[in-house]
C-alpha cells in the first residue's frame, strides 16, 4: 500500500485522517516525515490554501499529498470568519478564545438568525503533477452556549442540522465521521485517492 502524506499537525484533524482514511491508504503526517515547513497561507478561499499546502508539502517531501482547508462561516457575520476562522481571536488564541469571540459577535443575533456552516476543502497533489480538489459541507447553526466534550475547534458552539439540537462536540465520533465537512470532503476525495494510489502494473 502506497503512503499519503497528510499536511497537518493538528492533533484533532489527525484523528479524523486516520479514522477516515485508513481503509484506504498507510498514512504519515509532517512530523512523522522530519518536516517543518511554515507555510503561509495566503488565499482568499479554502481551495486556494488547500492548493498552497498540497504543493508545498508535495515539493519538500515528494509523496502524494493531501491538504485541507477548512472553516466555519456565519450568514449573519456575512460568511465569517471563514478562511480566517483559525486565527480569529488572534494567532496565539486557542479554541476557547475562538468560540467565546464567536458567540459574543453573536450575542445580539437570535435563533434562527445564527445559521452557519462548517466547509472543507482538501487538495490532492501528486509529485511532479496535478492538483486535485473535493469539498464537504456541513449545516447548523451556532448555539448560545458552548456544549460537549467531543471534537475541537468551534464543534462546542455549532448545533448540526437534522440531530435534534445536539452540537458537533456532543456527537460521538463514528457520528461525526459520517456527517461533519471533513468527512463529506474526503469521501468525494476517496475516488481522486484511489486513482493515484492505485498500483502501477509492475509495481
Amino acid at each position: 500500500m502506497k503512503t499519503l502524506l497528510v499536511a497537518t499537525n493538528n492533533p484533532g484533524k489527525i484523528r479524523e485522517f486516520r479514522d477516515l482514511l485508513a481503509d484506504l491508504v498507510t498514512i504519515t503526517f509532517p512530523k512523522e516525515c522530519g518536516l517543518n515547513l511554515e507555510v503561509a497561507e495566503t488565499g482568499l478561499t479554502f481551495e486556494e490554501n488547500a492548493r498552497i499546502k498540497a504543493t508545498a508539502y508535495v515539493q519538500a517531501a515528494g509523496l502524494v499529498t493531501l491538504a485541507d482547508d477548512s472553516g466555519l462561516e456565519v450568514d449573519a457575520l456575512e460568511g465569517a470568519p471563514g478562511v480566517w476562522s483559525a486565527r480569529y481571536a488572534g494567532a496565539q488564541a486557542n479554541d476557547s478564545d475562538r468560540v467565546r469571540k464567536l458567540l459574543t459577535a453573536l450575542a445580539d443575533v437570535p435563533p434562527g438568525r445564527r445559521t452557519a456552516r462548517f466547509r472543507c476543502v482538501v487538495a490532492v497533489a501528486e509529485p511532479g503533477g496535478d492538483v486535485q480538489t473535493a469539498e464537504g459541507t456541513c449545516e447548523g447553526e451556532i448555539g448560545l452556549a458552548p456544549r460537549g466534550e467531543h471534537g475541537f475547534g468551534y464543534d462546542p458552539a455549532f448545533v448540526v442540522q437534522g440531530f435534534g439540537g445536539l452540537t458537533m462536540a456532543e456527537l460521538p465520533a463514528e457520528v461525526k465521521n459520517q456527517v461533519s465537512h471533513r468527512a463529506r470532503a474526503l469521501m468525494a476525495a476517496r475516488e481522486i485517492l484511489a486513482e493515484i494510489l492505485a498500483p502501477r502494473r509492475g509495481e
